[in-house]
């Protein structure tokens, strides 16, 4: 177990003569035992940093420090790391005993019982003890899953790297495996990063997550810091689901103009705004409120269409005049009935907006969680 750091991490391709940044000066400081995600969407560069720092892929520029010491130019079997991949990579012609077993063996001089106690552990902590003379042929995905997991407690690495683990497996076994993952990594204590796409792994998994995009680091944070406060509208848009609700929108006074409202300022709203004239409204689904009484920031809309989801329903509307690409979407309690054509008044609260520079996309203001009715957090 150690600290992981990526000082200024900076990774190019040559493309024929162009070179491709696929991962531009990021820097993360990941603390002893903690279990990082790196998430964002393909091609944005999550995949391209696990690799750098199992050694997989040269730093083009930057260090990589793994308990202290730099591991830049180790060779990947000895930086004391132990990677999990999407495709399993399992040897079909070993056993589970077989494929467990062959990375100590290999790189280390461990005697042969000492190996075999790692391996019946570890078999034994993932619940496959009783596969271990079979082949990954005769296993569940979920069973091959844990079989590479295994494999790599057995190394007891320093850090565990796991390139989206559970991309294969289906929905429910995937969230079995979330919380079984979760469970593993708080018992073992060992330093994480763990990169996906999928946001939900992201937000239910981690201590904290670092989203990527383009290359670039877009924000570090805890997942309701970067729920509730992103730090600029590619975090906001990329996390939720549904999405944040956005309209651009021109600064009037003490009012945001957008194509089909006007949104009324507070003073709040008004500081944190100060001298830009084009911003981006934003407000999450869940707090936009259907059927309230009329004040400054209720508006008159009609039902587009709703997604029954069981215990929520998603009701995507539109303002009067909106073409049909520019609707926006509310949650509401799957007991409330809504139907595509009702006419219903929203409200849009003043304590939950967001409000983002049109030209940067930095937040000027984030929805203020002091001032939510029943909210609290601790961040």
């Amino acid at each position: 177990m150690a600290e992981l750091q990526l000082d200024h991490i900076t990774k190019t391709f040559d493309d024929g003569g162009d070179e491709i940044v696929a991962v531009d000066d990021v820097s993360i400081d990941i603390e002893d035992g903690e279990f990082l995600v790196l998430v964002g969407p393909s091609g944005c560069g999550k995949s391209t940093t696990l690799r750098t720092i199992a050694g997989l892929e040269t730093v083009t520029d930057g260090e990589i420090r793994l308990g202290g010491e730099v591991i830049n130019d180790k060779r990947p079997q000895d930086r004391n790391t132990a990677m999990v991949f999407q495709s399993y990579a399992l040897y079909p012609h070993m056993t589970v005993r077989e494929n467990m077993s062959f990375g100590l063996e290999e790189s280390t001089d461990m005697p042969d019982d000492e190996v075999e106690k790692r391996v019946t552990e570890a078999a034994e902590m993932m619940g496959i003890a009783d596969l271990l003379d079979r082949k990954p042929g005769e296993l569940s995905g979920g069973q091959q899953q844990r079989v590479a997991l295994g494999r790599a407690i057995v190394r007891d690495p320093q850090a565990f790297l796991m390139d989206e683990p559970l991309a294969n497996l289906d929905a429910k076994l995937r969230a079995q495996m979330r919380t079984e993952l979760q469970r593993l990594q708080e018992d073992l204590g060992v330093t994480t990063i763990y990169v996906t796409h999928d946001q939900t792994e992201a937000m239910t998994m981690g201590d904290r997550i670092a989203i990527l995009d383009d290359g670039e680091l877009q924000q570090v944070g805890t997942p309701l810091e970067c729920y509730h406060e992103p730090a600029n509208l590619f975090v906001a848009g990329f996390i939720g689901e549904p999405s944040m609700n956005t309209f651009e929108a021109r600064v009037d006074g003490d009012r945001l103009v957008a194509d089909h409202f006007a949104f009324e300022l507070t003073d709040r709203h008004r500081e944190a705004i100060g001298d830009a004239d084009r911003v981006v409204f934003g407000i999450r689904p869940e707090d936009v409120e259907v059927g309230t009484t009329a004040d400054d920031h209720t508006y008159d809309v009609t039902v587009d269409v709703v997604e029954p989801k069981g215990d929520e329903n998603y009701v995507h509307m539109r303002f009067e005049g909106a073409g049909e690409d520019e609707t926006f979407t509310a949650t509401i309690d799957g007991l409330r009935q809504a139907t595509a054509g009702d006419d219903v008044t929203v409200r849009f609260p003043p304590e939950a907006v967001h409000v983002f520079d049109a030209k940067t996309g930095d937040a000027l203001l984030n929805r203020s969680l002091e001032d939510a009715e029943g909210v609290e957090l601790v961040l």
